[in-house]
């Protein structure tokens, strides 16, 4: 670790915590953004996001990646950055530094729909009368993806007595015990009272959901988005929450981010939108440190990196 140069684009707080976990390595802040003033000694860099919402990538600077032997990104999705960071140099992502609060999150959702928060808090007697709840014991989760995130939900939601099914990209068994695997993505929509958006966006992921799928839903079902915004089709969702199909959407995540002034997602009666904040937990910065942190000793040791991203694969 000794000598190793690492560029990174994160806060002060962030480059404190790293230094703290690699006293032997130098920690260098780089302004977030393109990367093009890259110091010759640093042979990693940590990267946040390029995208900014309605604009294109920006092209790709010239020299690059430069003396870079590993980029280390600060997100677990790769959409957000351009085609040319992949190029000429290892990507690992930060997969699973946000599965617990993903996870969280999605199952906060879930209690706020059965237990119909807030509708059933009062504040006058006129309103004092019993209303139907359902239970979160016994009900069916289906969950779209079983990565850190879906696999840290499936857990606790097993827990609580749900039966959970999901699908996932391989063929692979379940890897959380009780998880069982659906045929298919309709089969899933059909049996499922809660269904969560845990699945990277890639070309075969985008519009994912969609009216063809959601004919497939179970009368009132739940859905609920802590993926990408991109997995759903708007104009599909509307139509389902609209005809009864859905119940009711949380959605932590949107395409693009904001959604324009107007949208019919901000006031929607069946439609709980928030902005992208369910990652934003005090364990955030620490569980991204040391992600980074232990990749960076995988780094100089030689030993195989974490996370590694397949381009191909889309994650």
């Amino acid at each position: 670790m000794s000598g190793l140069v690492v560029a990174s684009q994160l806060n002060d707080q962030f480059n404190a915590l790293l230094a703290q976990r690699l006293p032997d390595a130098t920690i260098q802040s780089l302004a977030p953004g393109v990367p093009d003033d890259v110091p010759e000694t640093a042979r990693v860099l940590v990267a946040l996001p390029f995208r900014k919402a309605g604009q294109p990538f920006p092209p790709r600077p010239a020299g690059w990646p430069f003396n870079l032997k590993l980029v280390q990104l600060a997100s677990s999705g790769i959409d957000f950055y351009p085609d040319w960071l992949f190029e000429g140099t290892a990507v690992a992502s930060a997969r699973g530094t946000s599965a617990n609060a993903l996870a969280e999150f999605a199952l906060a959702g879930i209690f706020a729909a059965a237990k119909r928060l807030p509708d059933i808090w009062i504040d006058h007697p006129d309103r004092w009368a019993h209303q139907p709840l359902a239970t979160v014991r016994g009900s069916v989760l289906g969950i779209v993806g079983l990565g850190a995130a879906g696999s840290a939900l499936a857990r606790l939601a097993l827990a609580l007595g749900m039966r959970v099914l999901a699908v996932r990209r391989s063929d692979r068994p379940s890897p959380v015990a009780g998880v069982e695997l659906a045929a298919d993505l309709p089969s899933l929509f059909a049996q499922a009272d809660h269904l969560v958006l845990a699945a990277p966006l890639t070309p075969e992921t985008h519009h994912l959901v969609n009216d063809a799928l959601l004919r497939h839903a179970k009368p009132g079902l739940h859905l609920i988005n802590i993926a990408r915004g991109a997995l759903v089709d708007d104009d599909a969702l509307l139509a389902a929450l609209e005809d009864g199909r859905l119940s009711r959407a949380t959605l932590d995540v949107t395409h693009p981010e904001p959604l324009p002034a107007g949208h019919p997602f901000y006031h929607h009666p069946r439609i709980r939108l928030s902005p992208h904040t369910s990652v934003l937990t005090p364990d955030q910065r620490d569980n991204l440190a040391a992600k980074v942190a232990d990749n960076l000793i995988r780094f100089t040791n030689n030993q195989p990196l974490a996370d590694l991203v397949d381009r191909q694969r889309g994650y």
